[in-house]
């Protein structure tokens, strides 16, 4: 089994598009353990023309979001998963290091520690080279596409 995937790849597993998909290659995974992505930080990035004018730094937000969908790699691509959402359900103890910045290719690490039933939660990383930028702990539920329609 590859443990790679590329962009197409990435969309069957996510329902994340254009500009939310926060992921451009997955380097490593392993179903149920664990994913490593990249993200590659353009000065076209859409957040950039107001966060902030004259210093553009990547939202905090954007690079958690960047790590749950790592996180939710590493969930949907479990086969009973196939074709279900992750949900982003929370966050603790997020800590930001260092600025991301256009030019920057941030590597993206989430650790699925815990799993009960369709929850899940994940120790998680960004790094920019050998600097790290953010680590959380977060949390997912994973739930099918009809049920996400009740979700209103």
């Amino acid at each position: 089994m590859p443990t790679t995937l590329n962009i197409d790849e990435i969309r069957s597993l996510l329902p994340h598009r254009y500009p939310f998909l926060l992921i451009d290659r997955v380097e490593d995974y392993e179903p149920g353990k664990f994913a490593r992505a990249i993200k590659c930080v353009t000065a076209n990035e859409p957040f950039f023309e107001g966060h902030f004018p004259g210093y553009s730094v990547m939202p905090g937000v954007l690079i958690l979001e960047a790590l749950a969908q790592t996180g939710a790699i590493a969930l949907l691509s479990e086969p009973d998963n196939r074709g279900k959402i992750a949900l982003f359900g929370g966050v603790k103890e997020a800590r930001f290091r260092t600025p991301v910045v256009p030019g920057d290719v941030l590597t993206l690490t989430c650790t699925l520690t815990r799993r009960m039933g369709s929850v899940g939660m994940g120790e998680a990383q960004a790094r920019v080279g050998d600097k790290i930028a953010c680590t959380a702990n977060l949390s997912f539920g994973i739930m099918s596409v009809d049920e996400s329609s009740d979700i209103r």
